[in-house]
């Protein structure tokens, strides 16, 4: 019946927000609220920090970081692609060529930007 479909919609629209409110109301229910003061300390990797503890750290690292998640993720992509190599047709073979050569425009654009630069 068409009723019979929309009525599992329904049923997760009414759901779906209950979830994640009861994911965060529950803890705050039963958290302590009085935080132990060794809890609020600042830790590093085991080390007590000692004078100002927020660093600026250049900016340069996070896109290294991003450029080479960005990649990564894609060679994944790339991997069933490269395993079926032999089976895939003419059409397969072309579309992931031109994958590749957007990924070497990628890397190329951010090597011009200097964004693989270390220093």
């Amino acid at each position: 019946m068409l009723g019979d479909e929309w009525l599992y919609i329904g049923i997760f629209l009414v759901l779906a927000p209950v979830f994640p409110a009861l994911a965060l109301l529950v803890p705050r229910i039963i958290a302590p609220k009085k935080p132990n003061p060794i809890k609020l300390q600042t830790y590093e990797c085991g080390v007590e920090t000692v004078g100002e503890t927020w660093v600026q750290f250049k900016i340069q690292y996070y896109i290294f970081a991003l450029i080479f998640l960005v990649f990564d993720v894609e060679v994944i992509f790339l991997y069933p692609w490269a395993v079926a190599f032999d089976l895939l047709p003419l059409f397969a073979v072309v579309e992931g060529i031109i994958f590749i050569l957007i990924l070497v425009g990628g890397l190329y654009y951010a090597w011009r930007k200097g964004a693989l630069e270390w220093a």
